[in-house]
């Protein structure tokens, strides 16, 4: 498998390439790491390859705020400098900067 280095950081607002949702990275994993029901359960024409970063989200909708895993070809830097209001939040993440949010000092490592 090819090892790449993360185009997106944590703390970073992200967009989806195809469906309407943004969110903030707060985890990274370096190749896919989930359940090969979940890969399969996704449409073929649009199924990512599992050689590359994915990203937890702290994600949201026009309804909702979720958790969304995400692969690296289907994200896109969010432009809009709005803040995320998924509830989490402010559980990991101190101020918005520059489309980045702070990593809250208690919690970094």
């Amino acid at each position: 498998m090819l090892k790449r280095d993360a185009k997106f950081q944590i703390g970073q607002v992200v967009r989806h390439r195809f469906y309407p949702f943004r969110g903030v990275v707060f985890d990274v994993d370096p190749t896919f790491n989930n359940t090969e029901e979940w890969w399969q359960s996704i449409p073929a024409e649009v199924r990512p390859r599992k050689d590359q970063p994915f990203y937890h989200l702290l994600a949201e909708n026009e309804e909702t705020e979720y958790v969304a895993y995400v692969s690296e070809q289907n994200l896109l830097e969010d432009e809009t400098g709005r803040p995320i209001r998924h509830p989490e939040v402010s559980h990991f993440f101190g101020s918005l900067e520059n489309g980045v949010y702070q990593l809250r000092s208690d919690i970094a490592h």
